[in-house]
């Protein structure tokens, strides 16, 4: 169902006539097997049905009518949107939780500047990454914390981004660019005024899908800032702040302290962090097949 709730979110934000439309075209297609326009046209309008296929959540069934996408979890996704209680979601579909989330992102934020709200972080994970630290090499522990964070950020993006939705608002400018262009080679004014009309809306559509695509940005920082901030609140705190094995870096060479400067003001345990963070976020997204671009829906 990970893909398949933002789908029915977008069409329950488009109305409840659209969610009530999706029903009942899942009632008939359960009943049936397939589902054909003849079938639901006197329950829907043909623009529902045309955006209902749209959406991806009714595909082609080889040319013998339609069928559902995943009728699990459209129907679970409509218990949903009806249990849901108006404005439990809004501001292009942040929850309570996801505003809760981001005040904590940024009050985490502090701690790059703040070294009591650095030390409080760093000394509350303390209590479980410190027994870590104690029999794992610095560079290793970095290295699984690495693992980690792409791990959950992977998990976190896969179920809350849907990329199918900007592939087909992208599909739809495209489409819509070419009218315009076909309207003033025309000049057809009217036309030109509907199509701007059109673009309009879309881009207001856009700007609501950008605060759908910026949700697991704040959880996954919501996470992260605190694993990074641990690591710095030991590099500069007294367990590593006058030595530390010394590692060799892939390309770099060998480094004496985690301390020392590698890439600009880049030091070298955030060039460790990244290195592993990068390398291992993209196996697990390839893993996991994490949609990270716009595709169509």
């Amino acid at each position: 169902m990970a893909r398949t709730a933002p789908k029915v979110e977008r069409l329950a934000d488009d109305g409840e006539a659209m969610t009530d439309a999706l029903g009942e075209v899942l009632t008939v297609a359960e009943e049936q097997g397939t589902v054909t326009w003849g079938d639901v046209s006197e329950d829907i309008t043909s623009g529902e049905w045309g955006r209902l296929i749209e959406s991806g959540l009714l595909v082609d069934a080889d040319g013998e009518g339609f069928v559902v996408d995943d009728p699990d979890g459209v129907r679970e996704a409509l218990e949903e949107t009806d249990a849901a209680p108006d404005g439990d979601e809004d501001d292009g579909g942040w929850s309570q939780w996801d505003k809760l989330a981001a005040l904590g992102t940024v009050g985490l934020f502090a701690g790059y500047s703040i070294n009591s709200v650095r030390d409080a972080i760093g000394g509350t994970l303390d209590i479980a990454l410190g027994p870590l630290a104690d029999v794992l090499p610095f560079y290793v522990l970095i290295l699984v914390l690495a693992v980690f964070t792409g791990a959950t950020s992977s998990i976190l993006q896969d179920n809350m981004m849907d990329m199918s939705g900007m592939g087909d608002h992208q599909e739809k400018m495209e489409k819509i660019k070419e009218r315009r262009k076909e309207a003033k080679e025309r000049g057809d004014d009217e036309a030109l005024d509907r199509i701007e009309e059109e673009q309009m809306e879309l881009m207001s559509d856009q700007m609501g899908m950008f605060k759908k695509q910026f949700r697991p940005m704040v959880w996954i920082m919501l996470i992260n800032i605190p694993v990074f901030l641990w690591i710095y609140w030991m590099v500069f705190g007294p367990g590593l702040a006058t030595s530390s094995p010394v590692m060799t870096l892939p390309i770099i060479g060998e480094v004496e302290t985690w301390r020392e400067g590698l890439v600009g003001p880049m030091q070298a345990w955030i060039v460790w962090y990244f290195l592993c963070s990068l390398s291992f976020t993209q196996v697990i997204r390839k893993a996991l097949n994490v949609q990270t671009s716009p595709t169509a829906g």
